[in-house]
């Protein structure tokens, strides 16, 4: 085998195991991206909940931020 070959050989198996790294890196996207969509699933199922909780309207007057000053204020 010339040398030329060899360094054709040596390309490919560099590209074989860059390409191996890369599919493996996609697959673990791919599952962060799931387990994100999850949670998003998730939390956005909370946010109704807690709105059906909630009356109309809020059910309270608009609150001034002074009245919740700590005392030492």
């Amino acid at each position: 085998m010339d040398d030329a070959q060899q360094q054709i050989i040596e390309r490919l198996e560099s590209l074989e195991i860059k390409a191996s790294f890369t599919e493996d890196l996609l697959d673990q996207l791919n599952m962060t991206i799931y387990r994100q969509q999850e949670l998003i699933d998730r939390l956005a199922q909370e946010v109704i909940q807690l709105r059906r909780q909630v009356p109309e309207g809020g059910g309270a007057a608009p609150r001034n931020l002074r009245d919740e000053l700590p005392p030492h204020y």
